[in-house]
């Protein structure tokens, strides 16, 4: 927490406004910009705040390293990374999507499949409570060893010549994670570099959320 001196939390909805309170609440010396294209929503925030599409302000945002904050904190209701890299490299690659296979479905803890194919990971067969501090052996709410660290797990799937791509979100405080700029620009460098099918993830310990995908540059006009 010491480190954190700015963050850049994306959605001003129920999660959004809670990660908000937590912080400003428990570290009043960070600088929070929370970004949301409704301004209905951002008129709860007090404080500094921009109206505007998360994922459209994260592909202007950081192509200028001199304005990154030192966290990233996703609170809208999409795999931010995916749609990040979608939207940053639409004009240098084609990018296609498909469902993660039934069959890798099947190897993923307490797996859903979302309406557009990505998979929803989870090691709890439960709800959550969301002030989780995340502890590193036991989970909050059974009182046991957690079966295993996701993100770890996640990124030594072995599937087909899949490759895993796994980026990890860090707790900042209670129940509120994220992820720096710089993870966030080298998890899409080496999507876009790798010639096989990626298996992109977002995780923390417990939670993760999955995209198939494989990218190609596009043929250079003459």
């Amino acid at each position: 927490m010491s480190k954190i001196k700015s963050v850049w939390i994306l959605g001003a909805g129920k999660f959004g406004c809670l990660a908000w309170e937590r912080l400003s609440s428990k570290a009043g010396d960070i600088k929070i910009t929370v970004i949301d294209h409704r301004p209905e929503k951002l008129s709860q925030i007090t404080g500094r705040t921009v109206c505007q599409d998360g994922i459209s302000f994260l592909v202007e945002k950081l192509e200028k390293a001199d304005q990154w904050p030192d966290l990233i904190i996703p609170a809208i209701p999409v795999h931010v990374a995916y749609e990040y890299i979608l939207a940053g490299s639409k004009d240098t690659h084609i990018i296609k999507t498909m469902p993660v296979p039934d069959q890798l479905m099947e190897k993923l803890p307490n797996s859903i499949k979302g309406d557009s194919g990505q998979a929803y990971i989870s090691n709890a067969d439960f709800l959550c409570p969301d002030n989780c501090p995340e502890p590193a052996k036991l989970c909050t709410y059974t009182g046991k060893p957690r079966p295993r660290e996701l993100f770890d797990y996640l990124a030594k799937l072995n599937y087909l010549n899949y490759q895993s791509i796994v980026l990890r979100s860090r707790q900042l405080v209670p129940g509120v994670g994220g992820y720096s700029p710089k993870a966030l620009l080298d998890v899409k460098n080496m999507v876009i570099k790798n010639k096989a099918p990626v298996l992109l993830s977002t995780a923390c310990r417990c939670h993760g959320v999955m995209h198939l995908l494989q990218c190609r540059e596009k043929p250079i006009s003459k």
